[in-house]
């Protein structure tokens, strides 16, 4: 790996060129990854790219009038100094916040080689070029902005943050609330015959530990294994499969942390406030994200809680 100082100008130019090549690329690939669900925001990073390729367009006419034909392939990874970026535009589907946090970072980055490239620079017509494209790149978020005003209208905008929360919805709302379903209501069943059973508020809280725990796991495998997101458009698997997994033990942990309280009878009373509250947070979160009538997400969740309430309450008394 080379450090920046030890290039030439030729090496320079060289290197400048593949960045830009790089960065025209990025933004056509957040183009692309953007224009299904945020069609306006992809006409802003399409806007980008072909300011990106003019200026790879100039880089390369000056560097075959001083130095010939052939340009030395010198990449970013190949020089020191500069950031490893995380690889966002291969993500399906992109997320709107983290690509334009990823362009303001690229652009920040290639003024920043500009402005250093531009100071080691003795031929003259080099260095008007760089300090050029220093501030053209400064002048980047003026045009984003620009291009905002004239392709984000307020229309486009609602439209896009309507998509924003069909993906918010789609990958964290839904595993979370399949996992936190799960581990509220499935652990009810071993926690409260396990309580009932043997009185023991120890035993109870053991049982439920494990049952939550082991549930969260189950669970968190099962959301990351059932499908890539590639096709449903739902996200990583394991960023889903985390989601649900934490929500499904913590769903089991609210009700089986007051059994660590001493008395029996208040541990009891305080796990069961806990288990309503629980399923009154379930009935809720599917009313304002999946769109269900109050009275049957509450008649829905209330129902299926009440049943395995029963169920571990009767296995436990016998």
């Amino acid at each position: 790996m080379r450090s920046f100082d030890s290039l030439d100008e030729r090496e320079i130019l060289a290197l400048a060129i593949s960045l830009e090549e790089e960065d025209e690329r990025i933004y056509a690939d957040f183009a692309e990854g953007l224009r299904e669900n945020f069609a306006a925001s992809a006409a802003i990073f399409e806007g980008m790219r072909q300011e990106e390729a003019g200026h790879r367009r100039r880089l390369i006419e000056l560097y075959r009038e001083k130095f010939g034909d052939h340009i030395p392939l010198i990449r970013r990874q190949d020089v020191r100094g500069f950031v490893n970026r995380r690889p966002v535009w291969l993500v399906r589907p992109l997320g709107l916040e983290t690509v334009r946090n990823q362009a303001e970072a690229m652009e920040v980055e290639t003024r920043q080689f500009y402005l250093r490239a531009a100071a080691r620079s003795r031929d003259a017509r080099v260095r008007q070029l760089l300090d050029d494209l220093a501030e053209e790149e400064r002048s980047h978020e003026h045009r984003a902005e620009e291009l905002e005003r004239t392709e984000l209208t307020a229309e486009t905008r609602h439209t896009e943050e309507e998509a924003r929360r069909r993906l918010f919805v789609l990958q964290i709302v839904q595993p979370g609330l399949a996992g936190l379903m799960d581990g509220s209501v499935s652990t009810l069943a071993p926690v409260f015959a396990a309580a009932f059973a043997t009185k023991s508020t120890h035993d109870a809280f053991a049982v439920g530990l494990a049952a939550s725990i082991g549930a969260g796991i189950s669970m968190g495998f099962a959301e990351a294994l059932s499908d890539d997101g590639s096709l449903t458009g739902r996200g990583h698997p394991w960023m889903r499969g985390l989601v649900c997994g934490l929500m499904t033990a913590l769903g089991g942990i609210g009700h089986t942390l007051p059994f660590l309280i001493p008395s029996f009878n208040v541990a009891l009373m305080a796990a069961i406030v806990v288990v309503v509250a629980e399923l009154a947070t379930i009935s809720w979160v599917r009313h304002r994200y999946m769109e269900t009538p109050v009275f049957s997400a509450t008649v829905q969740v209330a129902f299926g809680g009440a049943l395995v309430f029963a169920a571990g309450v009767l296995i436990g008394s016998s």
